[in-house]
């Protein structure tokens, strides 16, 4: 069976929401094959709510897998059972949250995803995601009139993130810090991030070492340093490769190659 699991996404304020969840970011399954379920995901991995607390249990970790084990192994039946699921009443009129953790991590799967979308009419689906260059291809040009998404700040693709005109999702220390931004929270309903203003702020978990590694910081923020680092060393390592490579000349200024007179 699909797994359309009963929870509160956005707490007592709003009720309950129908969520399908993956195991987040990479990992490894009992038969040891290895999986990336967040392939865009930069600094957001090193504080993954979804990495920490009862998504670890063996219990909740297991499900998650098995989820996973089933899109990959038989994704037409996985998708038939997605949709048999969904045509029950109960979600006629609701709203699907696609991941709670995991992300659109192949063109195949994000297909599946927008058939099931059209395929069920009545039910609105709405998510976070990371994946900006798939978005971009597959579904910016014919999203399914049910589908509402927010791309989110904190992966390898923020550079693609256009925030003059995306639904864009930060991750801030606390309320105080999206107010003096301008944003807006989404911390009274997760919908919010998908129904309200554009700006969607997102509060930081209050897990300590994930505040200590934040560092009061934006998501943003973090990644872009993290770019900027990286982008820093890879110049560093081309203007080595250039000055220590042999001369051409000798100190005298003879040529030193085979035609040198």
């Amino acid at each position: 069976m699909a797994d359309l699991g009963q929870r509160s996404a956005c707490g007592q304020h709003c009720g309950g929401r129908a969520v399908t969840t993956l195991p987040a970011w990479a990992g490894r399954l009992p038969d040891g094959r290895t999986y990336n379920t967040c392939p865009s995901a930069g600094i957001c991995r090193h504080v993954c709510y979804a990495r920490h607390g009862t998504y670890l249990w063996p219990t909740v970790r297991a499900k998650h897998q098995a989820n996973l084990i089933f899109v990959l192994d038989d994704p037409a039946g996985w998708e038939q059972a997605m949709l048999a699921e969904l045509a029950a009443p109960k979600f006629r009129g609701r709203f699907v949250r696609v991941h709670d953790s995991g992300d659109f991590f192949s063109d195949d799967y994000t297909r599946s995803w927008l058939r099931i979308m059209r395929s069920a009419p009545d039910v609105t689906f709405y998510a976070y995601t990371k994946e900006i260059h798939r978005f971009r291809r597959l579904v910016e040009p014919d999203p399914p009139e049910n589908f509402l998404w927010v791309y989110s700040y904190g992966g390898t693709q923020d550079g693609r993130i256009d925030a003059a005109t995306d639904r864009v999702a930060d991750v801030f220390a606390d309320e105080q810090a999206i107010a003096e931004a301008g944003w807006s929270s989404q911390e009274a309903s997760d919908l919010l991030a998908v129904l309200g203003p554009r700006l969607v702020g997102v509060p930081s978990n209050r897990i300590p070492h994930f505040l200590r590694r934040l560092q009061g910081r934006r998501f943003s923020q973090w990644q872009a340093e993290v770019d900027a680092e990286r982008e820093a060393r890879r110049g560093t390592g081309r203007v080595r490769s250039i000055t220590s490579a042999p001369s051409l000349r000798r100190r005298d200024g003879r040529r030193t190659d085979t035609h040198a007179a």
